[in-house]
């Protein structure tokens, strides 16, 4: 089954906070997640360099690091929701406002935008975690309860689906995302990213 691109934020199943986020692709297989110290960039391959003439969406950060929490998404709305976290707006307020504000992707495929903020507390009164989505007919954004993860996609199921995201470190949390557990029957993966919190964040990325 194709369901595009995957957000997954919340708990591992070690209790410890994660994001992760996987491109799938149809049209633009030529991509690499290049991941750095405070974040995490979609970008052409080499050669391929020209694919952001033919679709502007195609390059962006994926993730990025602020305070203590990490923020993912599938554009360059992950600038916009970390802008506004960055200046005191809280997690909630920031992916409904940047979502419903930068709006879905004008492409072919009204491709939705999804994202997820989670903070790095494993104290259950700190801790939060909220996936969103914006698509042509519907906004969402949710809160992920403590101890739980989940993920959402761009043409799969536009609510949260629970899972167990099974990896202990963001190394294994890259190669989950990409074709484990809930992830393994869902086709056209590119490559991958993910950050586990463990003291820090750490961000790793996935590129077959």
């Amino acid at each position: 089954m194709y369901v595009g691109r995957i957000v997954s934020i919340g708990m591992n199943t070690d209790g410890k906070p994660f994001i992760a986020y996987r491109v799938s692709s149809r049209s633009f297989p030529n991509r690499q997640c290049l991941a750095f110290e405070d974040k995490a960039a979609i970008v052409p391959k080499e050669g391929f360099e020209t694919d952001i003439y033919k679709n502007s969406y195609i390059a962006y950060n994926c993730v990025k690091i602020v305070d203590d929490m990490a923020i993912v998404s599938n554009g360059s709305h992950t600038d916009v929701i970390t802008d506004k976290i960055a200046v005191g707006m809280n997690i909630r307020d920031a992916l409904a406002y940047s979502l419903l504000t930068m709006d879905y992707e004008k492409d072919d495929y009204n491709t939705p935008r999804i994202a997820g903020v989670v903070t790095s507390s494993d104290n259950e009164d700190e801790f939060k975690a909220f996936i969103g989505i914006v698509a042509d007919n519907k906004l969402l954004v949710e809160e992920i309860p403590y101890g739980k993860a989940a993920y959402i996609s761009t043409y799969g199921d536009s609510n949260p689906t629970f899972i167990d995201f099974d990896a202990v470190d963001s190394e294994k949390g890259a190669k989950f995302i990409f074709d484990e557990g809930a992830f393994e029957e869902l086709e056209k993966p590119v490559n991958s990213v993910a950050a586990i919190f463990n003291g820090k964040w750490d961000i790793v990325s996935f590129n077959p």
